[in-house]
């Protein structure tokens, strides 16, 4: 019962809406460095999902987003950003999954995961809405058919 509560605890206190994102220097998958700042810039919707190679959920999250993604952007000018989670063990697994996948989001590497904690962000995977540099809505985990929910919710906050 200990565990559920802190579990409940530590999902509800992860985030708080309005919530701005902090500026951090963060580096994308060829390992070019930009800030957050820079990748929230303009006032499209983004979606940013915190994933790592090991997470099954992730994946799957990313795979569904990606066969609709193309229709999404017509539609609501979103723009999704995949932060990998990966640490120096498994880092080297992303460059070989994203090709896999072929996945049009922009990939980021958070390897000492300073932004999964700046987020205070401790389960994968993580899906956090921004509008305007704050915080409009968060969801952790996946079930097949969340996209949607995902989608209603960007399209409420698009031009």
């Amino acid at each position: 019962m200990k565990s559920i509560y802190i579990l409940v605890l530590a999902i509800f206190t992860t985030f708080s809406y309005g919530q701005e994102i902090p500026n951090l220097t963060i580096k994308d998958i060829d390992g070019e460095t930009t800030t957050t700042e820079k990748l929230l810039e303009g006032d499209n919707v983004k979606i940013i999902s915190f994933w790592a190679t090991w997470c099954v959920p992730c994946i799957n999250e990313l795979d569904a987003i990606e066969e609709v993604y193309e229709d999404w952007q017509d539609e609501t000018g979103v723009e999704v950003i995949a932060v990998a989670t990966d640490d120096a063990r498994t880092k080297k697994r992303v460059q070989p999954l994203v090709n896999g996948k072929d996945w049009s989001y922009k990939i980021l590497m958070d390897e000492n995961q300073d932004f999964k904690r700046a987020l205070n962000i401790n389960v994968l995977p993580y899906v956090v809405v921004i509008k305007d540099g704050e915080i409009i809505h968060t969801r952790t985990g996946y079930t097949p058919g969340s996209e949607e929910e995902l989608y209603e919710i960007v399209k409420e906050h698009s031009k």
